[in-house]
């Protein structure tokens, strides 16, 4: 279960040199942010930003913005940031509702999008939030490159088979696919672990991944 409530977090979200206020003025103006014209790569619902870190460690050319709706659960990257002997550069953080997405990157301006551990949203009538439904494939087509590509992991099944069903009315196609990522040699070359897998799979939990790009 998430921490929602920390008293006085978006104080401190809102004094944070690492995170980008007044998101939807930058719509378009990335390069500005970083100072540089690197990719940008983003994970929607970040979490405590291990993956997010570990991937901007490993890749210092590419430029990662993480967005987290929660707070108290931002507030654990900004602390996890402010522990790092030198902070990451090319990592910034937004604190926003997903179904903003559109309003912050412009049309094609982002070159990778990660789905790690979503929340499912298990109930029907809330199938439209979950981030990997058509709604938000329609989304992320708006700002991903044309040769962009998304990539989703979770370890519930009944989302991943939701989200497997999703693509073709979405007008995207799996590219890879594997239900056990973690005895998938291929699909575990440069895999980065969250917080969650780590955890997940200790446990003896399948992870599901998918790849996806539009149909040409």
């Amino acid at each position: 279960m998430r921490l929602r409530n920390i008293s006085g977090s978006r104080e401190i979200i809102g004094k944070s040199e690492f995170v980008v206020h007044g998101a939807e003025g930058k719509k378009g103006n990335w390069p500005g942010i970083f100072g540089n014209n690197n990719p940008i790569h983003i994970e929607i619902g970040m979490g405590k930003g291990r993956f997010l870190m570990d991937m901007a460690k490993a890749h210092p050319d590419i430029n990662y913005v993480g967005i987290e709706k929660y707070s108290s659960v931002l507030l654990r990257a900004i602390q996890k940031m402010e522990k790092e002997r030198e902070p990451l550069p090319n990592v910034r953080f937004i604190r926003m509702d997903a179904e903003s997405v559109t309003d912050v990157f412009d049309r094609e301006e982002v070159g990778r999008i990660y789905l790690n551990f979503s929340d499912p949203w298990p109930k029907d009538r809330h199938a439209k939030r979950r981030l990997p439904s058509k709604e938000f494939l329609a989304r992320y087509d708006l700002i991903l490159q044309k040769d962009g590509h998304l990539e989703f992991k979770t370890d519930n099944a009944d989302l991943f088979r939701f989200a497997m069903g999703e693509l073709d009315a979405a007008g995207w196609r799996a590219k890879k696919v594997t239900y056990d990522l973690h005895n998938d040699a291929e699909m575990m070359e440069g895999n980065v672990m969250t917080e969650y897998e780590e955890r997940f799979s200790s446990k003896g939990n399948p992870i599901f991944k998918y790849v996806i790009e539009r149909e040409r």
